[in-house]
């Protein structure tokens, strides 16, 4: 990497302690950006760099046919990255005070129905042996506490407090969170521990989730039993663990539960993002008002 960029991507990891997916991420649209200028205006110091060589950057990204949201993070990318750089004194002004987001259409969460998740904990057979067990507790995780992908496969036993029947979730710019949890899955995540220590052969005793082989479980493991197992339930188009965050959201909100309350238990900064989830909610009562007012 350049060595502006480089020290960004420290700053990223080491004081901001975003994850190493998040760092990955700016790294790469970062260097796909100054990549670009490279090619197309020669080396160009970064002081020299104006609105008007991010905007054709931003339109060969649209030429490229990728979505508003895409070109929106890597706007963000740039926004906190000259961000920094003026931080640190290195330039006197940002090119991106300049530079105007895309708008985006309000997307619903997608998420599976009460119906669907039903079907699945009750009537879908999860294969004999520690695979098996493995994928039937880390679907319960994602479904009753609404945790990211990264959050689960870094969850440790120590993170679980079954006397009171909580886990402690390390989130985002490591914020710890608690998430209450009901005694079914608190007596399942106790026998998983203990069938580990007695089935598996030196098995990782720090992180809960662990494979075959006793080690801990990577994310495309994960994403794919997902993917496996809410094909066998639903037909959306997009099967993955972040929609069974989404489910566990939109049932909250569906069945009363507190908007704040909700915002704390998914780890958001801010109402902003929690609120989506309303907006399902009102659907689902405009489809109750439609099948049962007559005047509807």
């Amino acid at each position: 990497m350049e060595p502006p960029i480089q020290s960004f991507i420290d700053y990223l990891r080491f004081e901001k302690r975003y994850s190493a997916h998040t760092v990955r991420s700016y790294g790469d649209d970062l260097t796909q950006f100054f990549d670009f200028i490279a090619v197309q205006f020669g080396e160009t110091a970064i002081g020299e760099i104006g609105p008007s060589m991010i905007r054709t950057w931003l339109a060969s990204l649209k030429d490229q046919k990728l979505g508003s949201r895409s070109i929106n993070r890597k706007i963000s990318t740039l926004k906190s990255f000259y961000k920094q750089q003026l931080r640190n004194g290195l330039l006197e002004r940002s090119p991106m005070t300049a530079i105007t987001s895309p708008r985006v259409s309000k997307r619903l969460p997608v998420y599976v129905g009460k119906k669907d998740t039903d079907t699945l904990f009750a009537d879908v057979e999860f294969p004999e042996g520690w695979a098996g067990r493995t994928d039937h507790l880390l679907l319960q995780l994602f479904y009753h506490t609404g945790i990211r992908l990264s959050e689960l496969v870094n969850l440790r036993e120590l993170q679980v407090d079954a006397g009171n029947r909580t886990i402690k979730v390390l989130g985002k710019g490591n914020k710890e969170r608690i998430i209450p949890i009901n005694a079914g899955l608190a007596e399942e995540i106790g026998d998983y521990c203990g069938q580990k220590r007695r089935e598996l052969e030196s098995p990782d005793r720090d992180y809960l989730l662990v494979g075959e082989k006793g080690k801990k479980l990577y994310a495309k493991y994960v994403y794919r039993t997902v993917k496996k197992y809410l094909g066998e339930v639903t037909t959306i188009d997009k099967k993955s663990p972040h929609v069974l965050r989404h489910s566990f959201a939109t049932q909250l909100m569906n069945e009363g539960a507190d908007l704040n309350s909700v915002k704390e238990l998914l780890g958001h900064t801010s109402l902003a993002a929690t609120q989506v989830y309303t907006h399902n909610s009102i659907e689902k009562l405009k489809d109750v008002y439609k099948k049962a007012h007559p005047k509807a």
